[in-house]
C-alpha cells in the first residue's frame, strides 16, 4: 500500500517498529511515509473519532475503530477518487502487481537473485 500523500511505496522494514504510520481517511485504511510525517501537517487529513476526535482510527472488517476510545463505527465506503487517495504511480498490471511484489519478497527473503 503507497503513502496516501505522495504514493511512495512501503518497503521490507528493518527490525524494530515501522517508521511508517497509518491512519483512516474517507473510511479506508491509509499509510504515511516517514517523508510526508515532517514534511505535512497530515494528521489534520485523516479521519477523526467522532466520540473523542482521535486520529487514532483503525479500518478493518467493513468498521473504523478507535485505538483511543474504543469507539466503533461501520465503515462506507465511497468512490476511492473522492478521498485525494495517491496512487503509487506504477502502471497497473492483470493480477494489481501482486505477483511481481511476491516473487520481489520472495527472492529477497530466500536471498536468490533476481528471477528470469
Amino acid at each position: 500500500m503507497p503513502c496516501f500523500r505522495c504514493g511512495a511505496r512501503q518497503t521490507d522494514p528493518v527490525r524494530g517498529a515501522s517508521p511508517w504510520k497509518r491512519g483512516v481517511r474517507a473510511d479506508r485504511q491509509v499509510l504515511i511515509c516517514p517523508g510526508c510525517q515532517t514534511a505535512h501537517d497530515w494528521a489534520d487529513e485523516l479521519d477523526r473519532c467522532s466520540a473523542c476526535g482521535s486520529a487514532a482510527l483503525v479500518c478493518r472488517l467493513g468498521e473504523v475503530e478507535c485505538r483511543e476510545c474504543g469507539h466503533t463505527r461501520d465503515a462506507v465506503r465511497d468512490d476511492p477518487g473522492a478521498a485525494g487517495l495517491v496512487h503509487s504511480g506504477g502502471r497497473p498490471s492483470p493480477d494489481g502487481g501482486l505477483s511481481a511484489e511476491v516473487e520481489a519478497a520472495l527472492s529477497r527473503v530466500l536471498r536468490r537473485g533476481p528471477a528470469t
